[in-house]
């Protein structure tokens, strides 16, 4: 098999794709990069002329963006049950939530971290509430605990790569950067998915 190496750092969204690694029980190697000029580097940049991590190299496919990485990895190895069947609606709810996940709930909490005012109205005069892909926060935080409320997992009952996005994001943002309140839903959510082995060997590493 192709080698697999994840380049990442402890502190970024890297530490999600290394729990679907250790989830997916396949080989594979982190280069673990330091913050910095490090990810200037002419060696770096050519694998992701952004700089940023988390980036995934296998043979000589190269996937950056956090969401795309967990795709690509679920689906290449998809006997190992982290992506749902295709052609059900578990694998359509795969596809929504992870995105959501990647879009809204990114965006939302972003700007409640930077503390990102939103005017009433754009400079066209339309509502600019019309204009966010997210709404607003209490809007993509009611969204998603309403639908944890139905069921134990983003896609039902199967734990997916989809969760282990959504559990990453879950942990950082009520835990460290407190943009999100927690709620017993979520408090629920996270017990059952970072007692998980492969969550606990990633945070021993």
């Amino acid at each position: 098999m192709a080698e697999i190496v994840l380049y990442s750092h402890k502190r970024t969204r890297g530490r999600a794709v290394h729990w679907l690694l250790e989830e997916l029980a396949v080989p594979y190697r982190v280069e673990w990069l330091a913050l910095g000029p490090t990810l200037q580097s002419e060696a770096f940049l050519a694998i992701n002329p952004m700089g940023k991590l988390p980036a995934l190299t296998h043979g000589d496919a190269v996937v950056t963006e956090t969401a795309a990485i967990l795709t690509y990895l679920a689906d290449t190895f998809a006997d190992k049950g982290f992506i749902p069947a295709g052609g059900t609606a578990a694998r359509a709810a795969f596809f929504r939530w992870l995105f959501f996940v990647a879009g809204p709930l990114e965006a939302a909490t972003t700007a409640a971290l930077m503390d990102w005012k939103t005017p009433e109205t754009t400079r066209m005069g339309t509502p600019a509430t019309g204009f966010l892909g997210f709404g607003s926060l209490a809007l993509t935080i009611d969204t998603l605990a309403a639908h944890l409320q139905q069921q134990p997992f983003l896609c039902g009952e199967q734990f997916t790569a989809a969760d282990i996005y959504l559990a990453s994001h879950l942990q950082m943002d009520m835990y460290y950067t407190k943009t999100i309140a927690p709620r017993p839903v979520f408090s629920d959510y996270l017990r059952v998915a970072l007692q998980r082995p492969a969550k606990q060997r990633v945070d021993a590493a």
